[in-house]
């Protein structure tokens, strides 16, 4: 479940759940069981052939989304969904330019590394044709934002002149995207602005609040669809909503879902509109695995589990729990810049001077990241300057699995952050 064994039996705790994969548990014995049940059954088959469990599993799938949202095209991972949503948009449009934020990972196929603006994730090949990058709303890293800008239960402690619920650096953020849509885009003509709802690989970074409503508006009045990435943040992990795009009051036009839709299994989907879905009836179009019987199966264990287990609930519950304890760490640690997130998708942010947010490097990071190893606990590293511990544990955990991290965390940063 929450747990991994090495080669000698030794217990550790994941709290990074495969890369934000593993959704219910490891393991988990009824999703382990769809599996075996179907495989017993039906293995493969094309699906010019129907079978029972890609209708049933579209279904309930279908049941969780917006009443809009009406067709499912499933696919194998993140990165061949948000490929298929840019094909998506540029054919339902009839416009080719695309646009997504600085910091934002949303694959490492042909469009997902244009998409990606992370200078870390990207070859020196041909890919950027038509995709521009606008500057990203991040109230911790940006110019704009700060101490009643996120929606988390943990603020950034950077000044902020917002009044309550007006968030003065969402207007200014999508002035910087107006700006990219008026100068970089034909005659201001866009096919799509792709976002995650919270930045997953870039760090945990979450938006202004209000800002994902403005960019909505404003890639509508040029033409554009919204494409929501929920491969990290979907399926409850925030918390308060099963979609996490739901938290932020928008209407995306396409939504792409992996990772924990599997519980590690290889599966994910693209969601959009009976309008934008009839494009791709003039030509051919077909995915071998997308949608497989035993794919099918798993994914519907795991919508099973998810209820069953309360892991919404849960993710909610000591999400908040765990982000209030390392923000006691963070006023401990002068080197820990910044926690923050939403239920189980959480970032603490390493710095080296926390006035001026100079990234921790990357020797002291590992550091760190190799102490709670040691002691029995993974996580994860992310951010532009592999300076995020990243925490997206499997929605499992205890009370006592928070107490143990947080103990384990704040004996990592004793022994090698600056203080």
């Amino acid at each position: 479940m929450q747990y991994l064994f090495d080669h000698t039996g030794r217990r550790y705790l994941d709290l990074f759940g495969g890369i934000v994969t593993v959704s219910v548990g490891h393991c988990h014995p009824k999703v382990t069981a769809a599996a075996r049940e179907q495989m017993d059954r039906l293995w493969h088959t094309t699906n010019i052939y129907l079978h029972p469990k890609i209708h049933e599993y579209t279904e309930r799938l279908l049941a969780t989304m917006p009443s809009h949202l009406q067709v499912v095209h499933l696919v194998n991972s993140g990165s061949e969904a948000n490929d298929l949503a840019v094909l998506l948009a540029r054919l339902s449009t009839g416009h080719f330019d695309v646009i997504s934020l600085r910091n934002a990972y949303h694959g490492m196929g042909p469009h997902g590394m244009a998409l990606t603006a992370h200078s870390t994730w990207k070859y020196n090949v041909a890919h950027m044709f038509g995709v521009h990058h606008a500057m990203n709303a991040d109230p911790y890293r940006g110019p704009w934002g700060g101490a009643r800008c996120r929606d988390s239960p943990v603020q950034t402690d950077r000044h902020c002149d917002c009044a309550a619920g007006h968030c003065q650096a969402s207007q200014l953020y999508a002035d910087q995207l107006a700006e990219t849509l008026r100068y970089s885009c034909p005659k201001g003509r866009v096919a799509a602005f792709f976002a995650e709802s919270i930045q997953g690989v870039g760090g945990t970074v979450q938006f202004p609040i209000g800002y994902l409503q403005k960019a909505e508006a404003l890639v509508r009045d040029h033409g554009g669809l919204l494409v929501m990435d929920e491969v990290q943040t979907g399926f409850g992990r925030t918390g308060e909503h099963f979609w996490a795009f739901e938290g932020h009051g928008v209407r995306p036009d396409i939504v792409t879902m992996a990772k924990g839709i599997g519980n590690g299994f290889p599966l994910a989907a693209v969601v959009t509109t009976k309008e934008v879905a009839a494009k791709m009836s003039e030509a051919l179009h077909f995915n071998t695995y997308g949608g497989g019987p035993v794919s099918s199966a798993v994914g519907i264990a795991v919508l099973d589990a998810l209820a069953e287990d309360g892991c919404q609930e849960r993710a909610g519950r000591l999400g908040t729990r765990l982000l209030h304890a390392l923000a006691q760490l963070r006023d401990r640690h002068p080197a820990v810049g910044d926690v923050r997130g939403k239920g189980l998708m959480i970032g603490i942010e390493l710095v080296a001077e926390p006035r001026g947010r100079q990234p921790l490097g990357t020797d002291a990071v590992g550091d760190v990241w190799e102490h709670a190893k040691d002691r029995g606990l993974l996580v994860g590293r992310g951010g532009h300057f592999g300076n995020v511990l990243r925490i997206k544990p499997p929605m499992c955990i205890t009370d006592e699995d928070v107490d143990f991290a947080v103990a384990v965390l704040d004996e990592a940063f004793t022994a090698h952050l600056p203080q």
